[in-house]
């Protein structure tokens, strides 16, 4: 057995890794594979101005990145795209979406939203407080 720290992203790495979870997965859940879900908004001229971006997966939502420009914060937009990936999302069967974020970040946007906290990680020297939220549609 050889063990190694690989210091660059390979994709071929990360996609063998990948495939042994599905592996792993489909016998235990059967053959069910995520599908991207992104809603995303732009100004007149195209400019991106935020999104949501995720993918579901037996019946969960999973929220990779929310980010809405500095210049539309405070207007709606990303409630609005929320509101819109997650109708997405339930149009796909799922039940729950579930979504990260450290402290510092948004976790108000969040609760105000109807996710409650599942989980968190306390602050650690120099690294803020990470919470683990979830959102059932039941």
């Amino acid at each position: 057995m050889h063990l190694e720290i690989l210091r660059e992203s390979n994709q071929a790495v990360f996609d063998a890794l990948v495939a042994g979870v599905r592996a792993h997965n489909f016998e235990l859940l059967g053959q069910e594979v995520s599908k991207p879900l992104l809603a995303i908004g732009r100004d007149d001229e195209g400019k991106l101005l935020g999104g949501v971006a995720g993918r579901t997966i037996y019946k969960q939502f999973l929220i990779e990145v929310v980010w809405v420009d500095r210049c539309a914060r405070g207007s709606g937009l990303g409630r609005k795209l929320m509101a819109m990936a997650e109708t997405e999302a339930r149009q796909r069967g799922c039940v729950a979406a579930q979504v990260d974020t450290l402290a510092v970040q948004a976790p108000d946007f969040y609760a105000k939203l109807g996710f409650e906290v599942v989980g968190r990680v306390t602050e650690l020297q120099d690294s803020p407080e990470r919470l683990f939220l979830l959102k059932r549609y039941l």
